[in-house]
């Protein structure tokens, strides 16, 4: 009978685990490469090389980007805090707000700021592929301007 009761408490336990491991959150850690080939940048030109490291320990996501583009090289850190809270960045001379947070296993940042007399909200939403090795991240842009759409694939290094 004791045995019995250990037997049923184990699984029981195995069962609880496992059913925790399939709710957790995806991991956004490591090193992440642009590929231009399956990215879409709509009306303007793509970076020429773009890396990203992220440092992901939920609620905190740390996220150094590098990239070339047409017009130079530029190098920016962001913080976002995934459970909801507010974030600022530093984007240039302009500082963004920005929301993270998650829908099931895709997290969403909403960021709003402004450049110059322009308005500008960015709705990005980023996804991990199953086996973890890729990072699609879909971008909205809304402005005074109107309203774009982009696709960043990225591959883990």
């Amino acid at each position: 009978m004791l045995q019995l009761r250990r037997s049923i408490v184990a699984g029981l336990l195995l069962f609880g685990l496992t059913a925790l491991s399939a709710y957790a959150k995806p991991n956004f850690s490591g090193t992440w490469k642009l590929n231009s080939a399956k990215s879409e940048f709509g009306q303007f030109p793509g970076p020429s090389n773009m890396t990203q490291t992220a440092k992901h320990e939920d609620p905190s996501l740390k996220v150094a980007t590098k990239m070339a583009t047409d017009n130079g090289d530029m190098d920016f850190d962001s913080t976002y805090s995934t459970d909801g809270k507010e974030t600022t960045n530093a984007f240039g001379p302009s500082s963004m707000k920005s929301v993270a947070k998650w829908e099931g296993d895709t997290l969403t940042i909403q960021t709003k700021g402004q450049f110059g007399d322009n308005e500008i909200t960015i709705q990005d939403k980023w996804e991990l592929s199953e086996d973890g090795k890729t990072l699609t991240m879909r971008r909205h842009f809304i402005s005074s301007q109107g309203e774009m759409d982009q696709k960043y694939v990225m591959e883990k290094q």
